[in-house]
C-alpha cells in the first residue's frame, strides 16, 4: 500500500530512505532498536504539536534553519543517529506538514525492520504480520477495540499482547520486531484500520527482505564455488549479506543478469549483442 504523497514529498522521502538504509547496513541490532524507538517518539511529538510540524515542514524557511530548530528541540532527547535522521528529513521539501509525520513513521518502521534484517528473522516477521492481519480481518470488533482512541493506549497494548498469545517463560510468542511494530501502530493508530496497517507492514517486510536477495539469471548452471564467489562479490558491493536465487535462462547466451531490488546488473552476452546491433549503421 503506497503512501499518497505529492511529488516533492515523495522525492524527499526517497532520499531519506536511501540515507537511512546506509545507516541500517552499518548499525548494530541494539543501535537500530534505539533508532526505531526514538523515531517513533519523534513521530508522536509531531502528531501532538501541529505548530511544530508546520514550522519543520515549511519550505519557505531555509532548510538549515529547520534543521537547526530540530537539533535544538531534540538534542539530548534522542541519540545522534535519530537526530541526524530527523535533521535530514526536515531539510527536505514537504508538500504538507502531515507528509513529514508519515515520513518519520516510515523511517521508524524501516529502522525497526533493520533489527530483523540483522538477526535473520525477517522471514518470520513478514509471516507473523501477514497472519495477524488475517486474524483481524476475521474479527472486526477486535480490530475496533485495538484502535479505539477512547481506550487508554496501555490498555490497547495489553489487549494486543493477549491477541498475540502473551508470553511463555518471559518470551513473546512472536518476534520482538513484530511486536514492536504492532505496538507502535496500536499506540498511534491515527484513524487507520489495523488489519490494513498489518498488511502494509507485511509488505514493507517483504520489500526489506528483497534487499538481501539477488535474483540471478544464467544460461548454464553455476558451480558451488562460482555461487560462493558471486555471493561474496555482491555482499561486498552492497555492504550487506546477500543470498542468491538462481534461474536458468538459455536466452542470455552467456554471462549473468543480476537483479537486487530495483537495480539491475546486466552482464549477459545477449545484452551486449543487442547493444552492438544498435550501434551498427542502418
Amino acid at each position: 500500500m503506497a503512501l499518497q504523497l505529492q511529488a516533492a514529498s515523495r522525492e524527499s522521502l526517497a532520499e531519506a530512505e536511501t540515507r537511512l538504509d546506509s545507516r541500517v547496513d552499518a548499525a548494530s541490532v541494539t543501535e537500530l532498536q534505539t533508532l526505531g524507538e526514538q523515531l517513533f517518539s519523534v513521530m508522536r511529538l509531531l502528531l501532538g504539536e501541529p505548530t511544530l510540524r508546520r514550522h519543520l515542514a515549511d519550505s519557505s524557511v531555509p532548510a538549515a534553519n529547520r534543521s537547526q530548530l530540530a537539533d535544538q528541540l531534540l538534542n539530548g532527547q534522542v541519540g545522534r543517529a535519530a537526530l541526524d535522521t530527523v535533521s535530514d528529513l526536515v531539510s527536505g521539501r514537504w508538500s504538507r506538514p502531515s507528509d513529514l509525520v508519515e515520513a518519520v513513521e516510515v523511517l521508524a518502521r524501516r529502522a525497526t525492520l533493520g533489527v530483523a534484517e540483522k538477526d535473520g528473522s525477517l522471514d518470520d516477521v513478514e509471516d507473523e504480520l501477514f497472519r495477524f492481519g488475517r486474524i483481524l480481518d476475521r474479527e472486526p470488533k477486535l480490530t475496533g477495540l485495538l484502535v479505539d482512541p477512547g481506550n487508554p493506549a496501555d490498555g490497547r497494548v495489553a489487549l494486543l499482547d493477549q491477541v498475540l498469545g502473551g508470553t511463555t517463560e518471559g518470551q513473546s510468542k512472536v518476534s520482538p520486531v513484530t511486536r514492536a511494530l504492532l505496538e507502535q501502530t496500536v499506540r498511534t493508530p491515527r484513524g487507520r484500520s489495523l488489519d490494513l496497517a498489518a498488511e502494509e507492514l507485511a509488505e514493507l517486510a517483504a520489500a526489506r527482505r528483497d534487499r538481501y536477495v539477488a535474483h540471478v539469471g544464467t544460461p548454464v548452471a553455476l558451480t558451488s564455488q562460482q555461487e560462493q564467489q558471486l555471493t561474496d562479490s555482491l555482499s561486498r558491493l552492497y555492504g550487506r549479506r546477500m543470498s542468491l536465487q538462481i534461474e536458468l535462462d538459455p536466452t542470455l547466451l552467456g554471462g549473468l543478469l543480476v537483479r537486487v531490488g530495483g537495480e539491475v546488473i546486466d552482464g549477459s552476452v545477449s545484452s551486449r549483442l543487442r547493444a552492438a546491433k544498435r550501434s551498427l549503421p542502418s
